[in-house]
């Protein structure tokens, strides 16, 4: 494992918990306070300097990618020279021709080897909607409303980071749900929340190719929880993801339940969840699946490039590489 700050420290411990057949050997962070954790949490892990030393081990089957954002795209890289299955973090480059040069890499190898923690598509929720709509019943889906929102950013946070760094989500869950690629996208800017220095919230209405509209307010200075929700509203009904909470209480004719404060408490919809985003990944290593027709559904290189890609220039990807897959 390349990062071993909040996430990869979330990525270890669930690795080493909660998926089988699973060993971390090994942990490379700049900060070797940070590594010397993750070995204390993981002892058969040893800390390794350098990234690249980590990727060539020949003890190392498989590679996950939780540093830096900036980094990601050079170290998927070196997993594809060393042929080795990765999964990494969003975003799977910091560009459009990041993506574009690590799709072109896992091509040539003809070989299915890279993942990305686009986590929505695990979430039974998210399943469950996309399995009713695919049954008939409800006919066809006219809208999709979603909600993703923060207690607070980080100070790093800038306006263009609610759509690369949260909607991206959102692009992802739609095209996952919707099986539809997206045509348009505009942004519309509400009055801007004076907690906070950034534009914020914003809102992204997604025009799809088969008609559909999205809608996702994105709001990462909400005070008051982390809140995802979806709602598919369809020709004879509507579909909405019930709120990821384990207690709610009934009380004076009122009903009650809290919000995590923030992503890391056990919930699907958090970005470091479901485990079955690890365990879909960590059964892959091995399986010859190729680069033009993935078996399952988890994100790939090509979903990743549309994400990237539609959230900074919704044309690029398709003009590049017309082959894509959901």
């Amino acid at each position: 494992m390349i990062g071993a700050g909040v996430m990869g420290s979330d990525h270890a411990q669930i690795l080493s918990s909660a998926v089988s057949g699973v060993e971390l050997v090994a942990v490379s962070d700049p900060d070797g306070a940070r590594a010397a954790k993750i070995v204390e949490m993981c002892p058969e892990a040893r800390a390794v300097t350098a990234p690249i030393d980590l990727i060539r081990d020949s003890r190392v089957d498989a590679v996950l990618v939780a540093s830096p954002d900036e980094t990601h795209g050079e170290l998927v890289l070196a997993c594809l020279d060393a042929e080795k299955p990765v999964l990494c973090e969003k975003p799977l480059a910091a560009s459009v021709d990041g993506c574009l040069k690590i799709i072109a890499r896992e091509r040539a190898l003809d070989r299915r080897l890279v993942s990305v923690g686009y986590m929505r598509r695990f979430d039974p929720g998210y399943v469950e909607m996309k399995r009713r709509l695919r049954a008939g019943d409800m006919g066809a889906a006219l809208i999709m409303h979603c909600i993703h929102r923060n207690v607070a950013a980080s100070p790093s946070a800038t306006a263009p980071m609610l759509i690369t760094n949260s909607a991206v989500h959102e692009i992802d869950a739609a095209r996952f749900v919707l099986d539809a690629e997206i045509e348009r996208i505009t942004i519309v800017t509400p009055r801007r929340t004076t907690l906070s220095g950034i534009q914020d919230p914003q809102i992204m209405l997604l025009a799809m190719d088969n008609g559909v509209v999205v809608d996702a307010e994105i709001f990462i200075n909400a005070q008051y929880g982390y809140d995802v929700r979806a709602e598919l509203v369809c020709e004879h009904g509507t579909i909405t993801l019930t709120p990821p909470h384990d207690l709610t209480t009934a009380r004076s004719a009122s009903q009650a339940f809290a919000f995590p404060s923030d992503w890391r408490p056990r919930s699907p919809r958090s970005p470091a969840a479901p485990p079955s985003t690890r365990a879909c990944w960590a059964c892959s290593p091995g399986s010859g699946s190729t680069a033009t027709s993935p078996r399952t559904s988890a994100s790939s290189a090509w979903t990743t490039c549309a994400c990237v890609s539609n959230s900074r220039d919704s044309r690029r990807c398709r003009r590049s590489f017309p082959c894509r897959k959901r």
